[in-house]
Order: structure tokens, then sequence, then C-alpha cells
């Protein structure tokens, strides 16, 4: 699985890791870009927490249900959270790609939360393939 690719699917299967190393795996939206991948959730989420304490993540196409593409290899990744910069760029890149459905949730959230955007982004690296190193 390329980093490419999981910037195509419609939905990436996060799975980050409990302090236990229990494996916890959510569809989000994702966006590849400058050799990262870029995901947007919200601020309180526990992902985020999770990724707080463990930057271990693994990454794999899914429906918006979760459920994983068939023949497809999960990648091992760290994540790390991104500042408000960083999410102003996410933001950015993810309304190009999801254009419409993007703004029907970020814009609705926003009004109702007076301006307020609780969301952090979050960037994923992966280690280049062993040939490349």
């Amino acid at each position: 699985m390329t980093l490419e690719e999981l910037g195509k699917a419609r939905y990436v299967s996060l799975t980050t890791f409990r302090k236990d190393g229990t494996a916890v795996a959510t569809p989000v939206w994702a966006v590849a870009d400058s050799g990262e991948l870029y995901v947007w959730t919200r601020s309180d989420s526990w992902k985020v927490k999770r990724i707080r304490n463990n930057g271990r993540v693994a990454v794999v196409p899914c429906d918006a249900r979760g459920r994983v593409v068939e023949e497809a290899t999960p990648v091992e990744g760290e994540a790390r959270l991104l500042d408000e910069a960083g999410l102003t760029r996410v933001r950015r890149l993810l309304s190009r790609k999801y254009t419409w459905q993007f703004w029907m949730v970020d814009v609705p959230a926003a009004v109702f939360r007076r301006g307020k955007r609780p969301h952090t982004a979050i960037e994923v690296s992966f280690a280049p393939p062993a040939d490349q190193l």
C-alpha cells in the first residue's frame, strides 16, 4: 500500500493503540500531501488522547463504516498532532478533496459553536521501504 493509494482512498481506517497495546480502529477522512498523510478529527476524541500517549498508528483504506478494503495491507506509521497553523493547512487540503461534504460538516459545527472549531490535525509519517534506506 503506497501513500498515494492511501491519499486517494475516500476513507482510511486509522488504528491507534491504548496504553495496554489494544488496537482501536476508526474510519476517518485523510489526504496525502508532501510525503505525509493528514487526518482531521475532534480535539476531544479518544484517538487524539491515544496519540498523545503513543504515536504508533496503522492505516489502511476502508469504507465509511470502517470495513477494510479486501486484500489491503495496513501500513504502520508514526502520528503527531499539529499546531493551529498545521490545522489550517490540513483543513484547506481536506476541503479540496471532500469539497461540499467537508463544508457540510465544518461550517454548521462552527456556527453551532460560535466560530470555535475544536479540531486537531494529525500528521502520519511512514518509514521508507527497506530498499530505499
